[in-house]
C-alpha cells in the first residue's frame, strides 16, 4: 500500500508535512516568490482570482495580495495589483462567508460577476438537454458554472493584462475533484502539491478567521444539492486523503476509493489527447 501511496504522492509533487512553524513560513515564502516570478516572467503586473468563500481561494488570495504588496515595495511600482472576483450564480447560499473572505484578504480591487444569466442562456440553447433526467442536467450545468467562472476570470485578466490564479491542490488533484477546463484551468497554481490541512495551516498562519479556515469544503455547483460537502462526493474525508498522500496508514476502504478515483480521473490531469 505504501509503495502505491508514495508513487501517487511523487506524481502529484506532494510536499511533506510542515515540521514546525519555520518550515511553514519557508514554504509560504517560496510560494509567494513563485507567484512573483510568474508575473515577472510574463511581464505582467496583475493577478486575478475568484473568491468562493472556501479556504482554498482564501489562502491563494492571501498569498496573491502579499505577493503584489511586496513587489510594490521592492520596485516602487504602484501598478502591481491583485483583483479578487466574486462569481455568484444568482444569490450564493454562503454569501456571508465569501464576503468575509474578501474582507479579510483586503485585495487591491474587487469585482463581482453574476454568472447566472450566462449559464441559463447557454442551457436554453442546448437542445441535447431535452428529455434528460433533472439530475443529469443539474450535474452538467454544475460544470458549466465552473467553466463560466473561469471565462469571467480570463475576461477580466485579458482586459487588465493579468494572470489567472487557480486553487487546485494535491488533495483535490488526487480525487480529480475539479472541472476540466473550469476551475482546473489557470495560469498559475500556487497551492499545488499541498494537502488540505496544509492549506488550512497557511490560512491560519495569515491570521484568517477560524470559521473560514475550518469551513466545510463544498464545490457548491449543484442546484439540487446546494452546499453539498466535498467529502460526500469523495466517499472519504480530507483527513484520510491527506494521510494517504503523506504515506500514513489509512483503512483498506479509503485506500481503495482514493486509488480507484485517481485512476478514473487520470484524463483530467493530462493534456488533451493527440495522435
Amino acid at each position: 500500500m505504501q509503495a502505491v501511496q508514495r508513487q501517487i504522492a511523487a506524481d502529484l509533487k506532494v510536499q511533506p508535512p510542515f515540521k514546525d512553524t519555520a518550515a511553514l513560513e519557508a514554504e509560504v515564502a517560496r510560494r509567494i516568490t513563485f507567484i512573483q516570478c510568474c508575473l515577472h516572467n510574463a511581464r505582467l503586473k496583475t493577478l486575478v482570482l475568484g473568491i468562493s468563500g472556501g479556504v482554498d481561494s482564501l489562502t491563494a488570495g492571501l498569498m496573491a495580495q502579499r505577493a503584489v504588496q511586496q513587489l510594490r515595495e521592492q520596485t516602487g511600482d504602484p501598478s502591481y495589483r491583485f483583483i479578487a472576483v466574486r462569481l455568484p450564480y444568482g444569490v450564493q447560499h454562503d454569501e456571508a462567508d465569501a464576503t468575509a473572505a474578501v474582507e479579510f484578504i483586503n485585495p487591491d480591487e474587487r469585482q463581482t460577476v453574476n454568472i447566472g444569466p450566462a449559464v441559463k442562456a447557454l442551457a436554453a440553447e442546448v437542445t441535447a438537454f431535452d428529455g434528460k433526467p433533472a439530475a443529469t442536467v443539474d450535474f452538467v450545468l454544475g460544470n458549466t458554472k465552473a467553466r463560466m467562472r473561469m471565462v469571467a476570470q480570463y475576461t477580466i485578466a485579458g482586459a487588465t493584462g493579468g494572470l489567472v490564479i487557480g486553487t487546485d491542490h494535491a488533495a483535490e488533484a488526487v480525487m480529480g475533484f475539479f472541472t476540466k477546463f473550469g476551475d482546473g484551468s489557470c495560469d498559475l497554481a500556487p497551492l499545488s502539491g499541498l494537502v488540505k490541512n496544509q492549506v488550512r495551516a497557511i490560512a491560519r498562519h495569515f491570521g484568517a478567521p477560524e470559521s473560514l479556515v475550518e469551513k466545510v469544503p463544498t464545490a457548491d455547483l449543484e442546484d439540487l444539492e446546494p452546499g453539498k460537502p466535498d467529502e460526500a462526493s469523495h466517499g472519504v474525508t480530507y483527513a484520510e486523503i491527506d494521510a494517504f498522500l503523506h504515506g500514513e496508514p489509512v483503512s483498506e476502504e479509503a485506500f481503495g476509493i482514493i486509488c480507484r478515483t485517481y485512476e478514473k480521473t487520470h484524463h483530467k490531469r493530462e493534456m488533451p489527447f493527440a495522435p
